[in-house]
């Protein structure tokens, strides 16, 4: 049965004593913090492959930056009849730890690399993923990055990234936080739970407004900028270099 790793996310029901990090402690409750802390995580996972596989052609480079346990690119390998070349880079071994054994339950043909994702080369790629990553990378540095990733894309090449996101509008980002711990409080977790990892996150998790978002990918040279899917304050983000 391929639901062994999947365990209950219990990271902070207790008090937190470190910086947040993505270590093995995390990466063992991954799948389970996902699919209980990001609205639509699946659906936006079937999205994303569903996008990147019409657009595509047989052979395809794809590469998904910040891949954790892989769970994006499985679904790439389970949904296409197209061969593609896939890609994870994540600088989280016990992640990669964890995606080396999905894959194989599953069959599927990934590389994986552990590296610092702003420093290691990307190389050639007709697709590009991001899920919830960018808003790890410093300010400072992530248009820089953004800006590498579009000079990694073959003409036509695709980028596809969900974000959390923040309101221009106080009262509008207030209420939009408060309508997603609701969310949380519905998949189980409890107040301190909710409070302990808002806490760990503060000055970590560094959200964009929508418009930050795509004002950052034009400045980077993207042509074509859509938002294609939006709940609260998460959104899915398409762009794509000029052919």
């Amino acid at each position: 049965m391929l639901w062994i790793w999947i365990v209950m996310d219990k990271v902070f029901t207790k008090p937190i004593t470190k910086q947040f990090e993505f270590d093995e402690d995390v990466a063992v409750v991954f799948d389970d913090m996902l699919e209980r802390s990001i609205p639509f995580y699946k659906e936006v996972v079937d999205l994303t492959c569903k996008t990147i596989c019409h657009h595509v052609k047989e052979g395809a480079q794809i590469v998904d930056l910040g891949c954790s346990t892989a769970n994006t690119l499985l679904a790439l390998h389970k949904q296409s009849d197209k061969s593609y070349h896939l890609l994870g880079i994540d600088n989280a071994e016990a992640m990669l730890n964890l995606a080396r054994q999905k894959v194989h339950a599953y069959g599927a043909s990934v590389e994986f690399v552990q590296a610092d994702m702003t420093h290691v080369d990307l190389g050639s790629k007709d697709a590009i993923i991001a899920n919830y990553m960018l808003q790890f990378i410093r300010p400072l540095q992530r248009a820089d990055f953004v800006a590498k990733i579009y000079q990694a894309l073959n003409p036509n090449g695709l980028f596809v990234f969900s974000e959390k996101i923040v309101f221009e509008d106080k009262e509008l980002n207030k209420q939009m936080i408060d309508l997603y711990y609701d969310f949380k409080r519905q998949q189980g977790y409890s107040e301190f739970e909710i409070a302990q990892k808002r806490e760990a996150l503060e000055n970590v998790l560094i959200p964009y407004t929508e418009e930050e978002n795509k004002a950052m990918l034009k400045n980077a040279g993207f042509s074509t900028i859509e938002t294609i899917f939006k709940w609260g304050n998460f959104a899915t983000f398409i762009a794509k270099k000029k052919v």
